[in-house]
């Protein structure tokens, strides 16, 4: 049966419409980040994912379907050129077509510097740091296009980048990232602005929440040290105020070598009974190599998700692991 032709017209009209307000096409380097921006888009679209799986940003190598995602792409969300370094030249050849949105030059973070010396490996960014907590607090600047100005300088020599770019495990620097990642959403996509600040509310909530609840986790061990395979805690560490006493390496895509496993072994005797903790993306045999002959125990954290399902509630499983698997190490009994 032939539909009438005020029928086909509506429908004709409805596809048009339909058209011309598609979501945009985004595409998110990392796990964590991409749950955050899956969060905002809940119901409007679902954002590709580049590094999934078990693959850890700090050794990926990009795949050809990744590089017709971002080829296609109307947004690009990744923290910047310290931390996926395989994206800088691909974004580069973008040309500006895509809006390019470092998340780590979003307003409001507070940033850390890279620790330095003694426990901490030394770490070669041309920069000279000091150890401790210093901090670093920068407000995004955007040119016209979209791109961040700050990031235009990044891709030329990066020099800037002397800040730890696990900027998410501080739930406040998340919150600064989903109002980031918001902001962009409705300048690209204002048909949708109702939905994105709905479930950005929901969202920021949710982060506070979680805050509350992690705090309640690590107090019974926030004053127990520990030693991570990879300097990548430090906001962790920073925020709920449990004591990170050393890494093993600080760029894991770089092997310790004997003198420095030599040097974290004595830490560890040092401090006692303790936890060393591994990553699942690394190999754990280095953890074996300076917990023989001590009393630590071991344990595993996943800074960057790779053994969660990515999606929406990754971010709170995440850091929920992250908690409960500090409480479950260094509340052992020694």
């Amino acid at each position: 049966m032939r539909k009438p032709a005020a029928i086909l017209l509506a429908s004709a009209s409805l596809v048009v419409a339909t058209a011309a307000h598609a979501a945009p096409d985004v595409v998110v380097s990392i796990k964590p980040i991409h749950s955050l921006v899956a969060s905002v888009m809940q119901g409007v679209a679902e954002p590709t994912l580049i590094v999934d799986g078990a693959a850890s940003p700090h050794t990926y190598s990009m795949k050809p379907s990744n590089a017709k995602a971002v080829a296609d792409a109307d947004i690009v969300f990744w923290v910047g050129p310290t931390m996926e370094a395989f994206l800088d030249k691909p974004l580069d050849a973008l040309g500006g077509k895509a809006m390019v949105v470092a998340l780590g030059d979003a307003p409001g973070l507070e940033k850390l510097t890279f620790r330095e010396g003694g426990p901490f490996e030394a770490h070669d960014d041309g920069d000279e740091q000091g150890e401790g907590h210093d901090h670093v607090t920068e407000e995004a600047h955007h040119d016209d296009h979209g791109h961040d100005a700050h990031e235009a300088h990044a891709h030329e020599g990066h020099s800037h980048e002397g800040f730890d770019t696990h900027l998410w495990l501080d739930p406040e620097n998340a919150k600064a990232m989903v109002k980031e990642i918001e902001a962009r959403l409705v300048a690209a996509d204002p048909a949708n602005v109702a939905i994105y600040t709905r479930n950005t509310l929901a969202l920021l909530k949710r982060i506070d929440a979680l805050d509350v609840e992690i705090a309640a986790t690590v107090a019974p061990v926030k004053n127990k040290p520990f030693i991570v395979f990879h300097d990548a805690y430090q906001y962790f560490e920073h925020h709920y105020g449990v004591k990170v006493a050393g890494s093993i390496t600080v760029s894991p895509e770089t092997a310790p070598g004997a003198e420095r496993l030599k040097e974290i072994k004595a830490k560890i005797a040092g401090l006692g009974a303790t936890c060393v903790f591994a990553e699942p993306q690394f190999t754990p045999k280095l953890i074996n190599v300076v917990t023989e002959g001590t009393r630590a125990k071991s344990g595993v954290l996943d800074p960057e998700g790779a053994t969660l399902k990515a999606g929406p509630d990754l971010y709170f499983e995440l850091m929920r692991t992250i908690a409960t698997s500090l409480n479950d190490c260094l509340g052992k009994d020694s």
